[in-house]
This record gives structure tokens, C-alpha cells and sequence, in this order.
């Protein structure tokens, strides 16, 4: 008898991951449906008290996983912890953030169940059986499927960050903290995290972020990305690339947006000096509203954008800049 839905706690620093109360509060209207507890599972070593914010999103239970193995996070020791509780405990659905881990992590777990699952969603719900549906784009965007489930083994999905709205239901309410030790050895992970080296000044991750401005081939040059992140730092975005870009050099492949890269879904997403191919479209094309700034008028990119400014963004994107300074002082 399946034991509850269950949300897997992405967290980093003693910091959540914004993706897993999104999940949290959409998954708390499911589970009133079903009529099931909403379960929370966090995996790490000497967890403290910041997984006390989650029972404001909805969770009844929160599953703690203790190791010293799972101070970092390895695929080989999550994957067996995480299996191993899911098999002893039998959850109905289970849920993951479509991020760098969640999607190393998901299919993994998948396998030790021997579960169906749909990656990168952008809705969930249930149908009349009770059993899990998803949306999820596929062929680069240019198809939407339905997702369904047939098995009764934990149905399981990794859900797009920013697509859900994350809203807490009390700043009182508290879920019950379960703390578990996993049976894991060091003969069980065949990686070992040597050294994590932090990009200074980090900003919010693409994936997360409610803003980005992001460059492509027109930027011309590296150099250049700089108007680009003086802009980031008015509107609080966070810098993002075409693959041209990242392809030539220009910036990190950790900045790389589209179908190869990140896939985001800001409240604003500021294309410039991007042609708008169909691999760039599909990792922002669900971006709430997308403005592009380009200076041929013929550029894909304005038949998929909410705004479009024809002309020159060396010229175009500090007089923007100038202007949100303005705003935001007043």
C-alpha cells in the first residue's frame, strides 16, 4: 500500500533549492486529493534545523537520511539511499527538480524501482484513477505530450524550475522530522569530490532565476558580455548565453541556454543580439514574457517574442540600463 507522495529536497549551503517548494505546494493539492500525506525526503550528514521551512509548503513528514557519505552529493550514494527508502517505504509518486542533480539523479532511481518516468514537466495532475499525469515538452517545444502512468510502482516525474508557483500555507505550520540511517558504504560510490571550486559573486542559477539576460553571436566578443551584466545588476538577473556564444569562448558552458544548455522559464527573459533557432527557443521558450533586441529585422527571434526592438544593442542596451537605474531610484 503505497505510503504517501514523496518530494525529493534539493539543498545546498543549509539552503533549499526555490524548485522544491514549487514542487511542495502543487504537491500538496494532489496529496489532498488522494487523500495522502505529502512526505519531504532530504539527504545530506548532521542536517540541521533549515528543513523546518518545509512544513510551511504543504509536507507532513520529512524523511532526514544521515550519512557522512551523503555530505556531498555523489550519484552512486544518493541513488541507494533514496531506492532503498522508496522500496522499503513504497510511495505512490515521487518527485524530482529537473536540474543538473534532479536529472542525474531521477532516471538512476527509476531503474532501482523499476518505475515509469517523465522528465522536465511543466504541470502535473492527477487523473480520474488517482495516478499521476504530466505535461512535458518534447522535440524541442515543437510537441506538448500527456504523459500517463500504467504501473502502480512509484510514478515518478522531474518538474521544470519556475513553472510552478511555490506559495506557503502557514509560517506556523510544522511537518514531523524523521531521522533515518542508511545502510551505505564507501564500496557502494565509485566517485570521490576531490575539490568545489565556487565561481566568485555567484548568481542566482539560470534555472532558478526570475530574470536573465542572455547574449548570442551578436555580442561580437567576450568583452562585450560586460554591458550585458551591468544590466543583470540593475534588474537583479542573472547572465545567460546562446551556444554560439558559449561555442565561441565567450562565456562558461554553465551560462548556456537552449536545448544543449539550461532550460529556463524566467518572469522575464531579455534576448540579445540571439537569431532565435529552435534549439536556443527550446530551452526559454517558456519564459513568462521575452523581449529580443536585434538589429535584423528578419531574426526568428521576433516571431517568438513579446516585445522586439529592431536596431543596434550597443546602442540599445545601455540606454535600457540607464533607464531602469532611473526607475529603480526613484
Amino acid at each position: 500500500m503505497p505510503k504517501g507522495m514523496w518530494v525529493f529536497v534539493e539543498h545546498k549551503d543549509d539552503k533549499i533549492r526555490k524548485v522544491t517548494f514549487e514542487m511542495l505546494s502543487e504537491a500538496r493539492k494532489l496529496a489532498d486529493q488522494k487523500g495522502e500525506e505529502l512526505c519531504a525526503v532530504v539527504l545530506g550528514n548532521n542536517i540541521g534545523s533549515f528543513v523546518e521551512v518545509i512544513g510551511q509548503y504543504g509536507a507532513d513528514k520529512i524523511y532526514v537520511l544521515e550519512n557522512e557519505l551523503l555530505s556531498q552529493y555523489t550519484t552512486d550514494g544518493y541513488t541507494k539511499a533514496l531506492a532503498d527508502l522508496a522500496k522499503e517505504q513504497q510511495p505512490s509518486i515521487l518527485l524530482f527538480g529537473a536540474t543538473v542533480i534532479g536529472k542525474d539523479l531521477s532516471p538512476r532511481v527509476a531503474t532501482r524501482l523499476g518505475a515509469g518516468l517523465a522528465t522536465d514537466c511543466v504541470k502535473i495532475g492527477l487523473d480520474s484513477e488517482g495516478k499521476l499525469t504530466a505535461t512535458r515538452p518534447m522535440y524541442a517545444g515543437k510537441v506538448i505530450a500527456e504523459v500517463g502512468f500504467s504501473s502502480d510502482t512509484p510514478q515518478m516525474a522531474s518538474v521544470r524550475p519556475n513553472i510552478l508557483p511555490a506559495k506557503v500555507l502557514s509560517d506556523s505550520r510544522k511537518a514531523e522530522v524523521i531521522r533515518l540511517k542508511t545502510n551505505i558504504s564507501a564500496a557502494d560510490i565509485k566517485t570521490t569530490i576531490v575539490e568545489t571550486i565556487k565561481t566568485a559573486g555567484e548568481k542566482v542559477d539560470l534555472t532558478e532565476a526570475d530574470v536573465i539576460v542572455s547574449g548570442g553571436r551578436g555580442m561580437k566578443g567576450p568583452e562585450n558580455f560586460k554591458i550585458l551584466e551591468e544590466l543583470a545588476d540593475v534588474l537583479d538577473a542573472t547572465v545567460g548565453a546562446s551556444r554560439a556564444a558559449v561555442d565561441a569562448g565567450w562565456r562558461l558552458q554553465i551560462d548556456q541556454v537552449g536545448q544543449t544548455g539550461k532550460v529556463v522559464s524566467p518572469n522575464l527573459y531579455i534576448a540579445c543580439g540571439i537569431s532565435g533557432a529552435i534549439q536556443h527557443f527550446a530551452g526559454m521558450g517558456t519564459s513568462k514574457v521575452i523581449v529580443a533586441i536585434n538589429k535584423d529585422p528578419d531574426a526568428v527571434i521576433f516571431g517568438k517574442c513579446d516585445y522586439g526592438i529592431v536596431d543596434d544593442l550597443f546602442k540599445v542596451v545601455p540606454i535600457f540600463t540607464q533607464e531602469c537605474k532611473k526607475l529603480r531610484s526613484e
